[in-house]
């Protein structure tokens, strides 16, 4: 198992810009994803490759204003997309939560093969 600790993610709402028939990555959505692959780089992640997953999601919002917690699911799995395994197909089973809140936010993202294997204790928690 795997624990990333990452910032804040943007909300799928300000992740996607339209223009046109034509649909890209916000400037925000860019920057987080470019946040969560230097923190993979920098803490030597590693890979599931193609195997499936299940990930746990832990979210830490900026404040108490309370807000759609599945709004950033999209942004979350999409960055780990070539970095923690190959497809965001790959995720099998998919748990998220609201947790306290901390100054700036942030998200907790746990994530491991599927299904877990018993007995066995893989964690690799990055900082």
């Amino acid at each position: 198992m795997i624990v990333l600790n990452l910032p804040y993610p943007p909300s799928v709402n300000n992740y996607w810009i339209a223009s046109g028939h034509r649909r890209f990555i916000s400037k925000r959505g860019v920057e987080f994803k470019n946040a969560v692959r230097a923190y993979c780089i920098e803490f030597r992640t590693p890979s599931f490759g193609n195997q499936a997953v299940w990930v746990e999601i832990v979210l830490h919002p900026r404040n108490k204003r309370l807000q759609d917690i599945d709004n950033v699911l999209k942004p979350i799995l999409d960055s780990f997309i070539g970095i923690v395994y190959d497809d965001d197909v790959q995720v099998q089973s998919l748990q998220i939560t609201r947790g306290q809140v901390i100054k700036n936010g942030g998200c907790r993202v746990m994530i491991d093969v599927y299904p877990p294997s018993s007995g066995e204790s893989s964690l690799t928690e990055n900082r």
